[in-house]
């Protein structure tokens, strides 16, 4: 898969790259005998077009489902935690940090239901972490041009950080104290998820507030990083 970050590919990511204009496009490639793409061209306003044929744009997608479009555009911008705190005094704000969520397609999920339940940001390590690739873009499918994305590399001191800046922080674990519908997720917010295998890491867990369970009461016992995510930023935005 393509480790270009100005890489978009498939028809939702490139549209929502498009109208958003969150970061410049450069070239839209698009096949040659492409249907139903009338709304894509008329979001690519003043972007030069390009016709291309499948083994092109697999090359450009390094053989990702770009559904015949493919968007060459700046790459999306990543936020220090200072420039992101200063962006968001919003005293009802929440977000989604992540400890060690490897998988791009969970990474990407979270973005997705991130910018769908309107969080303020996903914060991410700068190791042992999903990279922001074309993949990771496509499976957040638009979500990438609509909320914000922090890299920090310490994690424990970024949610102290936050917690200084009146956040109080969450961790999602199946041992939680309390379920996530006791828990006061009012104010400024921070959800803790932990990685696909070994959940949230013990500093990181050490330092958070609170330790919240998702209830169950199915067969299964457990969800994977991007489905828990995903119910906790629901649930943040039903208390708001």
């Amino acid at each position: 898969m393509s480790a270009d970050p100005g890489i978009v590919f498939g028809r939702i990511p490139v549209l929502e790259c498009l109208r958003a204009r969150r970061r410049p496009p450069r070239r839209l490639y698009v096949l040659a005998a492409a249907k139903g793409i009338d709304d894509l061209l008329a979001a690519a306003k003043g972007v030069p077009v390009e016709t291309a044929d499948r083994a092109a744009l697999d090359r450009l997608a390094a053989g990702g489902n770009h559904q015949g479009v493919v968007l060459r555009a700046a790459p999306p911008e990543v936020f220090d935690l200072e420039t992101w705190l200063d962006r968001h005094p919003e005293p009802d704000a929440f977000a989604v940090l992540l400890d060690c969520v490897e998988d791009p397609q969970n990474f990407g999920a979270v973005i997705r239901s991130a910018a769908a339940f309107g969080a303020a940001g996903v914060l991410f390590g700068k190791d042992r972490a999903a990279p922001l690739s074309p993949a990771a873009v496509k499976a957040a499918a638009g979500g990438v041009e609509h909320v914000d994305l922090v890299q920090v590399t310490n994690l424990a001191r970024a949610v102290e950080r936050m917690q200084q800046a009146g956040f109080w922080a969450a961790a999602l674990d199946a041992g939680g104290q309390k379920t996530l519908w006791e828990a006061d997720l009012t104010g400024r917010t921070l959800v803790v998820v932990g990685n696909e295998g070994d959940g949230i890491r013990r500093l990181v867990r050490d330092r958070c507030d609170f330790v919240v369970s998702i209830p169950m009461a199915g067969a299964l016992s457990s969800l994977n990083a991007s489905v828990s995510a995903a119910i906790a930023l629901a649930e943040c935005r039903r208390r708001r």
